[in-house]
C-alpha cells in the first residue's frame, strides 16, 4: 500500500477508522488479538553451553581432539591429557571473548516508545506501546518518540529526527498532505512518521497504518535475523591448513607403516610409530595460540579507542579492500555548524567545529575585528535571538536541546561573543510565531533594553526573501530591487552549491504600542539582513585516514541516506570522490538487481539517498566481486550490512546499541581515523600469525623428517612421543607468542590488500617452511647419530642429544621468522618479549635434562659439555646457511 500518495480520508477508510472518535476500546482489543502485540520479535539467543560448545567446531581442534583419543587408545595417557588442557584453554578463550550473546533486536526494542496518546472512544487516553494497532489514531509533541509507523493527518511545525533510519542528520520537516512520488524512498516520506524517530519540534497527529515487524524499524530486525554471518579469511585458512595438515598425517602413518612392515617390524610396532610421527605433524599449541595472539591484538586496540567484539575480525580488517562507511556521525561531526556567513557584500567563514563554543571569523582567508563588523553582528545576534535551542551540558559532554539547525546559529553567535546569558540581559521575548512547516519561517517581536522593539523573522531564503522590500546594506536600508534580490539569490545558490544548508535573517523595526496578531501581519515588508550557511562539517582527521587507507590500496565508499548535493560535496571534500569517479542515488539503486550492480559497483564512490535493504544490496555486490569489506555506521539502518560484511564496524558514542550489537568492532571515539589504526593492527596481526605458522610447520617438518629418515636408515627413533609433545606444546609455544607481539615493519601499510583467497603458504612460506624444516631434520639426525655412536649405542644419551639439538636449532630459528628475508635483515632485541620467551625455553629444556624428577617422565639424561658444542653448532646452521645465501644474493644485486 503506497500510504504517503493518499489522502487522509483514504487512510482512514483503508485501515477502518473514524480521525475524530478513533477506534472503539473493543474494536482495539480484537485487533490487537488478531495481528499480536507492536514489538519487535526477538531472536533466539544462544545458550553459554552451546557458545561454548561451538568454540569446538573448528577443523584444527576437530583434528586434535582425534589425536587425543588415538593417544588415549594406545596408552599415552600423558599425551592425550596435555592435547585436551590446549583444547580446552582455546575453547575457553574464544568463549570469553565472545560471551556476549547477540542483543540487536533486544536494543531495537528500547528505541520504541513506552507509551502513546490515542483516541479511544473519543476520547484521548495513554496507553502502552505495545497496545497500539493499525487504525488508532495517535497524537505526539516535542520530545515523543513514535510509538508505531503512521501516516499523517495533521502536522503543526512538525520536524522528526530520522538519523537513526535515513543517515541525515537533520530532523525532517512533516506534512499531512499526499505525496505524488509513488517510488519515494524513506528519506522522503514526508507525511510519515516511523518507529522509535524522536519528535525534535511541533506537533502531529497521525493513524497507525504499521505495527511490530511490519514497521521499517521491523522490516530491519527482519534483515538483521537474515542476514548471514561469513567466515573470516584467517577461519577459512586455518580450515585449509587443517585439512593438509590431517592428510599429511594420514600419509605419513601409512608410509611408515609400509616402510617398517617391508624391514620386517611387527605391525603393531610400526602403527605406534607411525600415530607418534603424525602426532609430530600436527601443531597441537596453533589453535591455542592463533586466539591467544588474536587477543592480544585485541588489547593493543582497545588502546587505540577499538574494541573487538569477535576476535577472528582482527585479522580480517587487515586484508580489507572496501570500507563502505555511512557518513553522518562517522565521517562527519553529526551536529549542525555555521560555516559561511553573508551579509552587505561580505561573505565570512568561521573556524571550529561541532559545539565548540570558540572560534574565528575570516573574510578572505585573514582574521577580522568583531568589533569593526556590525552586520556580522546584527546577523547573529538575530540568529540567535529568533532561536529556542540552548547549549547544555551533561557529563562533560555538551549537547543541543532543540533543534540542530537552531542550535548551529546559537553557537556561532556564542562564537561572536554573544550568549544566550548576555543576549536575554540586553534583550526580551515579547512575543513569538513559531516555526510552520508551511510557512518555512519563526518569529519573535524582542524588546531591547532603551525600549525599541523588533520584529526578527528567519526561515527558508527563497521564502523570506519574498517577504521583503528593502535590504540591510553596510547599515543603512536600501530598496529590494530586481538587482538586490538576484545579488542575494546568487549567494543562496553558492552556498547551496557547496552543500550548505541556508538560514535567511530579516526584520523590522515596530512602535512601542504597535500590536502583532498573526503571523502574516509580522512576516511582511521586512528588512532583509543576510544569510548562514551551515553543513554537518566533515571531522578534520578523517581526510588523512582516508588518504593513507588509499596508499594502503583501501578504497572508501561513503553510503548515505543524505542528499545527493551534500554526499558529493562532502566526499570531494575529504577526497574520496575521484574526477571520474560515480555518484549512484537510492532510485537508481532501486531499479539495479545484485547482479547488475556488481557490474558498475567498482566504479561507483558515492551512495546517496539509500535504505537499509540498499546497503545489504552494495555490501552483497562488492562481496561478489571478491572484496573484503567492511561496514561501517552508527544508526539502526546501519545494522543489517554491518552484519553481513565482512567486517561490521559501530561508533562507540553516536552508535544505537544496534548498530554495536551488529558490529564485530566498536570505535569507542566514533573517529574515521581509528580504523586506519585498526586496519594497520589487523595486517601486522595477520603477519605474525603467518610468523608463527612457518616457524611451528618448520619445526614439526624437523620433528617429522627426522624421525622419518631414522626408520628408513631402520634406526632407533631418535625422539619419543613425549619429547615431540614437548617440543610442539612448550618450546614451539612460547616463542610462537611472542611471535605474535612483534611489532609491525615500516612499509606494511604501503602495501596492496592481499586477495582474500590468498593461500596460507603464499608468498614463499612453503618453500621457507620446507627448506628450514628440512635442515633442522638433518642437524637433529646428525647429532643423533653422531652422540649414538660415541656413547657406544647408548640410545637414551642419543634421544637426549637429539632432544636438546631439535629444541636448539628451532629457537635459533624463531628469529629468523621475525623477517620474510632473512634473520640478520631485522634487530633481534627488535622484540625482548620474544627475547625473553627463548631465554626461557633454554631454561626449561635444562629443566627436563638435568632435574631428575623430569629426567624419568621425558626420557633424558644429562648431557655432557662437549656434547653442548656440538649441539650449538649443529643448530645454528638451519638459520644462518639461508642467511649466507640472502647476503650472497643482496651482493649480486648491489653489483648490478
Amino acid at each position: 500500500m503506497q500510504w504517503h500518495t493518499l489522502a487522509p480520508n483514504d487512510v482512514a477508510k483503508e485501515t477502518s477508522t473514524n480521525v475524530t472518535t478513533g477506534l472503539t476500546t473493543e474494536e482495539a482489543k480484537k485487533r490487537l488479538k488478531r495481528f499480536g502485540e507492536n514489538k519487535l520479535k526477538e531472536a533466539k539467543q544462544q545458550s553459554a553451553l552451546l557458545l561454548f560448545l561451538h568454540q569446538f567446531q573448528d577443523f584444527m581442534v576437530l583434528v586434535l581432539l582425534v589425536a587425543t583419543v588415538i593417544s588415549g587408545f594406545l596408552g599415552e595417557y600423558v599425551d592425550a591429557v596435555a592435547i585436551i588442557v590446549i583444547v580446552v584453554m582455546n575453547a575457553c578463550l574464544g568463549f570469553f571473548q565472545e560471551r556476549r550473546a547477540e542483543k540487536s533486536l533486544e536494543a531495537l526494542k528500547q528505541l520504541s516508545a513506552p507509551q502513546a496518546t490515542v483516541l479511544r472512544d473519543g476520547e484521548w487516553v495513554k496507553v502502552r506501546s505495545q497496545e497500539l494497532v493499525v487504525g488508532d489514531v495517535i497524537k505526539f509533541s516535542s520530545g515523543d518518540r513514535i510509538g508505531a509507523d503512521v501516516r499523517l493527518i495533521d502536522a503543526k511545525g512538525l520536524e522528526i529526527e530520522e538519523s537513526a533510519l535515513t543517515g541525515e542528520s537533520v530532523p525532517t520537516n512533516k506534512v499531512a498532505a499526499p505525496l505524488t512520488n509513488e517510488h519515494a524512498t524513506i528519506g522522503d516520506l514526508h507525511n510519515m512518521a516511523f518507529m522509535g524517530t524522536l519528535v525534535t519540534r511541533g506537533s502531529g497527529i497521525g493513524i497507525v497504518i504499521a505495527t511490530g515487524m511490519k514497521t521499517a524499524m521491523g522490516q530491519i530486525a527482519n534483515l538483521l535475523q537474515e542476514a548471514e554471518t561469513v567466515t573470516t579469511p584467517l577461519q577459512r585458512k586455518l580450515e585449509q591448513l587443517g585439512k593438509i595438515l590431517i592428510v599429511v598425517a594420514l600419509l605419513l602413518t601409512f608410509l611408515v607403516v609400509v616402510v617398517g612392515v617391508m624391514q620386517g617390524h611387527e605391525l603393531y610396532e610400526m602403527f605406534l610409530a607411525g600415530v607418534s610421527l603424525a602426532v609430530a605433524a600436527i601443531p597441537e599449541g596453533l589453535p591455542a595460540i592463533v586466539t591467544i595472539a588474536l587477543a592480544l591484538g585485541v588489547q593493543r586496540m582497545i588502546k587505540k579507542n577499538a574494541i573487538v567484539r569477535k576476535l577472528p575480525a582482527v585479522e580480517t580488517l587487515g586484508c580489507a579492500s572496501v570500507i563502505c562507511s555511512d557518513k553522518t556521525g562517522t565521517m562527519t561531526e553529526n551536529t549542525m555548524t555555521v560555516t559561511h556567513l553573508w551579509a552587505s557584500g561580505k561573505t565570512w567563514t568561521v573556524s571550529g567545529t561541532g559545539l565548540e563554543t570558540s572560534g574565528t571569523f575570516y573574510e578572505h582567508d585573514r582574521p577580522i575585528d568583531m568589533k569593526k563588523e556590525a552586520m556580522l553582528q546584527q546577523l547573529v545576534t538575530f540568529g540567535a535571538l529568533c532561536n529556542n535551542a540552548q547549549l547544555k551540558e551533561k557529563n562533560h559532554r555538551r549537547y543541543i536541546d532543540g533543534d540542530p539547525t537552531e542550535g548551529a546559529l546559537l553557537v556561532v553567535a556564542m562564537k561572536a561573543g554573544f550568549t544566550k546569558e548576555r543576549l536575554e540581559a540586553e534583550f526580551t521575548i515579547e512575543q513569538e510565531f513559531p516555526f510552520d512547516s508551511e510557512r518555512k519561517m519563526m518569529t519573535v517581536i524582542v524588546k531591547d533594553r532603551s525600549g525599541r522593539r523588533f520584529i526578527i523573522t528567519k526561515g527558508a531564503p527563497d521564502v523570506l526573501l519574498e517577504r521583503c522590500d528593502r535590504i540591510n546594506w553596510n547599515g543603512r536600508e536600501q530598496p529590494m530591487t530586481s538587482a538586490w534580490r538576484k545579488t542575494v539569490q546568487e549567494v543562496i545558490q553558492t552556498m547551496a552549491n557547496k552543500a550548505l544548508r541556508t538560514i535567511a535573517i530579516a526584520y523590522r523595526p515596530i512602535g512601542a504600542h504597535e500590536r502583532i496578531i498573526t503571523e502574516k501581519e509580522a512576516e511582511n515588508t521586512l528588512i532583509f539582513v543576510g544569510v548562514e550557511g551551515m553543513i554537518d562539517p566533515p571531522r578534520p582527521e578523517v581526510k588523512k585516514a582516508i588518504q593513507q587507507c588509499k596508499e594502503a590500496g583501501i578504497k572508501t565508499v561513503m553510503i548515505t541516506g543524505d542528499h545527493v548535493l551534500t554526499a558529493k560535496a562532502i566526499a570531494k571534500q575529504l577526497g574520496i570522490l575521484p574526477p571520474n569517479g560515480k555518484v549512484m542515488d537510492g532510485a537508481t539503486l532501486s531499479r539495479l538487481s545484485v547482479d547488475e550492480l556488481e557490474e558498475v559497483v567498482d566504479d561507483i564512490y558515492v551512495f546517496a539517498r539509500v535504505s537499509p535493504e540498499h546497503k545489504l544490496k552494495i555490501v552483497k555486490a562488492l562481496q561478489r566481486k571478491g572484496h573484503i569489506v567492511a561496514m561501517t555506521g552508527d544508526g539502526v539502518n546501519d545494522a543489517p550490512a554491518i552484519k553481513s560484511a565482512d567486517i561490521g564496524v559501530a561508533m562507540g558514542k553516536s552508535g544505537t546499541d544496534v548498530a554495536k550489537e551488529a558490529a564485530a568492532l566498536v570505535l569507542l571515539d566514533d573517529n574515521f581515523a581509528t580504523i586506519q589504526a585498526a586496519i594497520h593492527e589487523g595486517r601486522n596481526i595477520y603477519e605474525n600469525i603467518r610468523k608463527f605458522i612457518r616457524y611451528l610447520l618448520a619445526s614439526n617438518v624437523g620433528e617429522i623428517l627426522v624421525m622419518l629418515f631414522a626408520m628408513l636408515l631402520a634406526l632407533p627413533l631418535p625422539l619419543v612421543p613425549i619429547q615431540i609433545l614437548w617440543v610442539n606444546l612448550v618450546t614451539d609455544g612460547l616463542p610462537a607468542l611472542a611471535l605474535g607481539l612483534d611489532k609491525a615493519e615500516e612499509n606494511v601499510m604501503k602495501r596492496k590488500p592481499r586477495h582474500p583467497k590468498e593461500g596460507v603458504f603464499a608468498r614463499g612460506l612453503g618453500w621457507k617452511i620446507v627448506s628450514r624444516g628440512f635442515v633442522i631434520g638433518v642437524v637433529t639426525l646428525a647429532a643423533f647419530m653422531a652422540v649414538y655412536e660415541r656413547s657406544g649405542e647408548n640410545l637414551v644419551y642419543a634421544q637426549t642429544a637429539a632432544f636438546a639439538t631439535l629444541v636448539m636449532a628451532q629457537l635459533i630459528h624463531v628469529f629468523d621468522c621475525r623477517c620474510e628475508r632473512s634473520i640478520l635483515d631485522r634487530n633481534p632485541f627488535g622484540n625482548l618479549y620474544l627475547v625473553g620467551a627463548v631465554l626461557l625455553s633454554v631454561l626449561l629444556l635444562l629443566v627436563v635434562i638435568y632435574y631428575p624428577p623430569l629426567q624419568s617422565v621425558f626420557h633424558t639424561v644429562p648431557l655432557a659439555f662437549v656434547d653442548w658444542l656440538l649441539i650449538v653448532g649443529l643448530s645454528a646452521l638451519p638459520t644462518f646457511l639461508f642467511a649466507g645465501s640472502f647476503f650472497a644474493r643482496k651482493s649480486r644485486i648491489n653489483m648490478l
